[in-house]
């Protein structure tokens, strides 16, 4: 008996959800209603009369037409001339013509069709609609009303309870503050949010993004890009393989193989990871930075820990923290950071700050050995800090500038182990032709010099002091020596030469440290870095 009871249950449910699917379509009026069995077998032919149009119902949809072909058999109709197919307050689609298919609640729309729906309206010439999944699509060339965007494609689908569409083929939104051009993207018309899934370009007002794939919001202006990524924002080109940008806060960052090229400036930055304002005019790279101004033919390269520009156009100023090194044909260096003015052309090289305290504790040979340091050619030089100049017209070194505890090497060009030394308080140098040409050395000045004749015989060591020593190079090994102020020294022959005497204090030779080449300017921990892709 239960099992009688569960039995017909279970057929008055089946019967009941049959029933729900396979609604017929409803005859709500007509004008007249003629059979044409020859030319139409098996449909009712509803037509207009007057201004009594044709309306059938199905499952909450009423359609009105002029002229509509009725089949009850297959429960489908044909509608023709200025059909309105509504569904509630959730969709109305008009057209030229519509074919209905009741059983599988699908419909055909052609002949100038536009879908409206409270957040949007879609014009294209051909529609298909599935009411049971709620997709709408067309293979036509289609336009999208959208607030204040217009959307155009050559297909889309139309989801209808997320209210989301997939574009594909020539995609584009225009908006009056922006431009969209996409192969393949989605796009949600409740939250204007949209999903790039090929390449895309957004040109804003001041700027163009391009990418493979990526999230962008059109009410506000902000993503986020991948696969190929790069932004021209206002002049600045950023490359990387993640992307965020805001427009409102003026502001884009980058991670993971990031290049900044500045066409204006004539530069690029590359690093792990960047930031950019624009309002500021500022920009940070950090994580492996290397910065790379290109000067007359030649390439200044400074990497560092951490680079920042800062400043108008043409009036950059660039700044790099921790671990400096730079790399020129005609100069290297190293310093604890590194101040740039790309308008006056003046570099200046700087240690950390270091307490007096602490100073006393150090001795001369560890005091040079934290100093900034830079070579030219066979010359090392190193001291508190040090300043480069270049001419802006001839963009080469124009003088060398370098304020405490200086001291310059070089290495004897006939003997090995000997170093020609100088040392003092102060230096100023100038160029010629980019090369070092002369440098003025004042204040407890010291030198020890080795001297040749001209047929390259040994003559002896000069080392004398003086209040100041004026020397003046000839292809970057010194050619002259000059002493001013009352200078005490003399030169001592090759067997009367003392060994702990050809050292002056404080003498270093650090040439290992001296970057060749641009794999040079990265340490071994920089080599090492772990660099986390940030999805």
């Amino acid at each position: 008996m239960k099992f009688f009871k569960s039995f017909l249950i279970f057929l008055l449910t089946l019967s009941l959800v049959n029933s729900q699917e396979q609604r017929t379509i409803e005859i709500i009026q007509a004008g007249k209603s003629i059979r044409n069995s020859t030319d139409f077998p098996g449909a009712n032919i509803l037509q207009k009369d007057n201004n009594l149009r044709v309306i059938l119902f199905h499952d909450g949809a009423r359609i009105e037409s002029d002229l509509s072909y009725y089949y009850f058999n297959e429960n489908s109709f044909k509608a023709y001339g200025k059909v309105n197919f509504n569904q509630g307050d959730s969709l109305l689609l008009t057209s030229d013509f519509l074919e209905y298919d009741g059983k599988t609640k699908k419909a055909f729309a052609y002949g100038n069709v536009l879908l409206t729906r409270p957040d949007m309206k879609l014009e294209t010439d051909t529609l298909y609609l599935d009411r049971t999944k709620n997709i709408a699509f067309y293979n036509s060339r289609g336009k999208i009303i959208d607030n204040e965007n217009t959307l155009r494609s050559n297909s889309g689908t139309y989801f209808m309870g997320p209210k989301k569409y997939i574009f594909k083929s020539n995609v584009t939104i225009e908006n009056p503050e922006y431009n969209v051009d996409s192969e393949e993207l989605e796009y949600f018309t409740e939250s204007n949010y949209t999903y790039f899934n090929d390449k895309t370009l957004i040109t804003g007002i001041d700027y163009s993004i391009l990418c493979k794939d990526g999230f962008y919001d059109t009410y506000s202006q902000k993503g986020f890009f991948r696969n190929n990524a790069v932004i021209n924002y206002d002049g600045k080109i950023i490359y990387g393989d993640s992307i965020f940008f805001e427009n409102e806060k003026s502001y884009a960052s980058a991670t993971y193989n990031v290049r900044i090229n500045d066409t204006i400036n004539n530069s690029i930055i590359t690093g792990h990871y960047g930031e950019i304002f624009k309002a500021k005019d500022s920009a940070i790279i950090t994580r492996n930075a290397l910065a790379v101004n290109i000067v007359k033919n030649d390439s200044l390269y400074i990497h560092s820990d951490t680079i920042t520009i800062t400043g108008p156009d043409e009036k950059k100023i660039l700044k790099g923290y921790y671990d400096v090194r730079i790399l020129k044909s005609d100069v290297r260096g190293l310093s604890d950071s590194i101040h740039f003015n790309q308008e006056t052309g003046l570099i200046k090289l700087l240690k950390q700050p270091k307490s007096s305290k602490f100073l006393k504790t150090l001795s001369d040979e560890e005091k040079n050995k934290i100093n900034p340091i830079i070579w030219f050619g066979k010359n090392q030089i190193t001291g508190d800090k040090i300043f480069l100049k270049s001419n802006m017209q001839t963009e080469e070194l124009d003088s060398l500038i370098i304020r405490g505890n200086v001291f310059m090497s070089q290495k004897d060009s006939l003997v090995n182990d000997r170093f020609n030394q100088i040392k003092g308080e102060k230096l100023d140098g100038f160029f010629k032709d980019g090369a070092l040409d002369n440098v003025y050395i004042v204040k407890n000045s010291t030198l020890i010099y080795y001297m040749y004749s001209d047929e390259g015989e040994f003559i002896g060591m000069n080392n004398t002091l003086a209040s100041s020593i004026l020397i003046r190079f000839k292809e970057n090994e010194i050619s002259e020596v000059s002493f001013y102020r009352n200078p005490d020294g003399n030169v001592i022959s090759e067997n009367k030469i003392i060994l702990n005497e050809m050292r002056l204090p404080g003498f270093i030779w650090r040439e290992d440290e001296k970057p060749e080449t641009i794999d040079d300017l990265f340490s071994e921990s920089d080599k090492e870095l772990e660099i986390i892709k940030i999805e």
